[in-house]
Parts: structure tokens; C-alpha cells; sequence
């Protein structure tokens, strides 16, 4: 029989990078690297990632509480709960809690290889290095993404 993974409110890999926490629901070793899915709690009044791009994966995003502003280019687009956003690679994109209540979202990543870039983020908090637009940028290199410089924040 081919196993079922059954992921429980309080089960799954809880990462902590800087304000936000992300819930590792599926890391790809269930699916055969083929979808990574995590859950994200967004604390009002936070800033998210520098606007970037994906070379290799899609990301898709659905928000189960409050509301997150996408930046997708110039265009900022508040997205309140029950809204999906799907990103192609290649879509400079980012988002924000601006709101006075928390945000969570669903976030998915096709193939899974980005599930890595959280804990490798994790390990560079705990080995005490800072979260900085530059050493956050050097980790997405490993994994296909890049700032889009065109739309700096």
C-alpha cells in the first residue's frame, strides 16, 4: 500500500526566520520533489523579502487569514483571505503583512527544492549570522532566485 502523509495542526518542521514562522507541511520526500507546502504566519506591520525572482520553481500563495500586499513589479495588490496568487518563474514579486492583524498563507513550491532555502535561512540565524538584504540574496543564489534590482525597495 502506498503511505499517506497526515500532517496535524501541531505536527509538521517549525522554522523561525526573524519575525515570520513557517510550518514545513511537505518537504517533497512524499511527493518525489515534486511540490513542497508550508504554512506562514506573517506578524502585523511586517516587511517582507526584497522583491525577487525564481528561475526554477513556481510559488503559489494562499492567504487563510488577514490580509498580504504582493508587490508584483510597480503594482501592489492587497490580497485579503481566500485570495490564491501564483507566481511563474520569472515574476518579480513580494509581500507584506502592512495590516494590524496577523497574516497566514499557504505556500506552495513546484518542484520543492526551495522548502531548503528555510532552513538554510534558519541555520544562519543560528549560527548568529544577521538577515541582511545582501547575505539573504547570497542564499537564494543556491536555489535559482535573484533580486529583481529593477524594482529595489
Amino acid at each position: 500500500m502506498v503511505a499517506v502523509q497526515i500532517v496535524g495542526p501541531g505536527d509538521g518542521e517549525l522554522i523561525v526566520n526573524g519575525p515570520s514562522r513557517v510550518r514545513i507541511l511537505e518537504d517533497g520526500s512524499h511527493t518525489g520533489h515534486r511540490l513542497g507546502l508550508a504554512e506562514i504566519v506573517i506578524p502585523p506591520h511586517t516587511p517582507g523579502p526584497p522583491q525577487h525572482r525564481h528561475a526554477q520553481h513556481d510559488e503559489g500563495f494562499y492567504v487563510l487569514s488577514g490580509t498580504v500586499r504582493f508587490t508584483v513589479g510597480a503594482d501592489d495588490r492587497d490580497a485579503p483571505a481566500g485570495t490564491w496568487v501564483m507566481v511563474p518563474p520569472g515574476a518579480p514579486h513580494t509581500f507584506a503583512n502592512p495590516g494590524a492583524e496577523p497574516a497566514v498563507m499557504l505556500n506552495t513550491f513546484t518542484p520543492d527544492l526551495y522548502v531548503q532555502y528555510f532552513r538554510d535561512l534558519r541555520d544562519m540565524v543560528e549560527s548568529g549570522q544577521p538577515l541582511t538584504r545582501d547575505t539573504v540574496a547570497e542564499v537564494w543564489t543556491k536555489y535559482g532566485t535573484e533580486p529583481s534590482a529593477e524594482y529595489a525597495q
